[in-house]
């Protein structure tokens, strides 16, 4: 085993190769070992040149949507009615902090996809 740290791209391209060949390692043995240190150094190299911010809250909404094959009414209960859902989703009216608990609570929507970084939240 030949192990370094992915320091570069280069790096990073090697050791995705590395770990294609060994993906069929048996368990307890020394190329499974290899794999899981690899993995382990590739999602540490990813996590900081591969961020993958959270969504905006109205795309996370609309995802979940999506997801769930939800209508916007579908959605009322948990922010009001169907006339403030439809302002939500085109962003004329924000999220509260009641409705991000609602969304989380009903549709299980992450919470840091809920809270925007731009904007400011209502209290209610």
């Amino acid at each position: 085993m030949n192990i370094k740290p992915i320091k570069n791209e280069q790096d990073y391209e090697s050791a995705l190769q590395r770990v294609e060949v060994l993906m069929d390692a048996v368990p307890e043995s020394e190329e499974f070992d290899e794999l899981e240190v690899l993995t382990t150094l590739i999602e540490a190299y990813e996590t900081k040149h591969y961020k993958i911010d959270a969504p905006d809250p109205i795309s996370a909404i609309k995802f979940r949507m999506e997801q769930e094959n939800l209508k916007q009414k579908d959605l009322a209960a948990a922010l009001g009615d169907e006339t403030r859902v439809s302002k939500i989703l085109s962003g004329q009216r924000e999220l509260t902090v009641t409705m991000i608990r609602n969304l989380h609570e009903q549709f299980k929507i992450p919470f840091e996809s809920l809270f925007g970084r731009e904007k400011k939240l209502s209290a209610t």
